[in-house]
C-alpha cells in the first residue's frame, strides 16, 4: 500500500502524463471535450497534491533515520518554495476559460513544475530506499 506522500506524488505524476498527451493533440480549446473535461479534473486533483506534499513529506521525514535532519528540513524548504511555484502556474492555467494544447505544452515546459517533478523523482527514490532498508 502506497504512502501518503506516495500516492500524492502518483496524482501530480499522473496529471504530467495526461497532460503530455493532451498537448500533443493540437486542440485550440478544451471546452466541450471529454478531454477537456479529464484535463481540468487532472489538473485540479494534481493542484490538491500538491498542496499537500509538504506536510506529507514532512511526515515521512520523521521516519527516516536520524542523523539526516537538517538535510531533510533543507529539503523540505526547497520542496515547498517548488511546490508553491508550481501551485501558481497550475492556478493559472486552471483559471482560463479555455486550455489549449499550446497552453499545457508551455505548462509542461515550465521550470516549476520540472523542478517540483524533479523533487517527487527524489521523494519517490529516497521512500523506496528506506522502505527496502525496513524490510530488510
Amino acid at each position: 500500500m502506497p504512502t501518503e506522500i506516495e500516492a500524492l506524488c502518483d496524482t501530480i505524476e499522473d496529471c504530467y502524463e495526461f497532460t503530455l498527451s493532451y498537448a500533443a493533440r493540437g486542440l485550440t480549446t478544451d471546452e466541450d471535450s471529454d478531454a477537456g473535461r479529464q484535463l481540468r479534473e487532472k489538473l485540479a486533483a494534481a493542484l490538491k497534491a500538491i498542496r499537500g506534499l509538504e506536510a506529507a513529506f514532512r511526515a515521512v521525514a520523521t521516519q527516516m533515520q536520524t542523523g539526516q535532519g537538517d538535510k531533510l528540513e533543507a529539503f523540505a524548504g526547497v520542496l515547498n518554495r517548488d511546490a508553491q511555484s508550481s501551485c501558481a502556474v497550475v492556478d493559472l492555467v486552471l483559471a482560463q476559460p479555455a486550455i489549449s494544447s499550446q497552453l499545457i505544452d508551455n505548462l509542461n515546459a515550465s521550470i516549476h513544475l520540472r523542478a517540483l517533478l524533479t523533487d517527487l523523482f527524489l521523494i519517490t527514490e529516497i521512500v523506496a530506499g528506506q522502505q527496502a532498508r525496513a524490510a530488510s
